[in-house]
């Protein structure tokens, strides 16, 4: 059984930043592509980032484009997510997932099978 543990997330003014971490238990963690999704109130669950297992292929929704960094360290079995430059718009319950295999870097949430408990963020303007 996997398990991934969130953590990181708040409350913040807009440009600010934050950083998400999710550790995850189980050696598949080194064998797995890695993503970060998020759901804002009254919308549905988008993609917006994926690192691939050694982190060769990444991948980012265009909203987020040049503000945040997906990264993992494969030794301490945890992914982050560094989001720099926030928008009152990035408000979300974010989550992290681990994907069904790897290489893909898949954007669709259909391809991940194991999923964090969610981390609110919410960014004032």
């Amino acid at each position: 059984q996997v398990q991934l543990v969130q953590s990181g997330g708040g409350l913040v003014q807009a440009g600010g930043s934050l950083r998400l971490s999710c550790a995850a238990s189980g050696r598949t963690f080194e064998r797995a592509d890695m993503g970060w999704f998020r759901q804002a109130p009254g919308k549905e669950r988008e993609f917006v980032a994926a690192i691939s297992w050694n982190g060769a292929i990444i991948r980012y929704t265009d909203a987020v484009k040049g503000r945040f960094t997906i990264s993992r360290d494969n030794a301490k079995n945890t992914v982050y997510l560094q989001m720099n430059s926030l928008k009152p718009e990035d408000t979300a319950v974010y989550y992290c997932a681990r994907a069904r295999g790897y290489g893909l870097v898949s954007v669709s949430e259909d391809t991940y099978d194991y999923w964090g408990q969610g981390t609110q963020v919410t960014v004032s303007s």
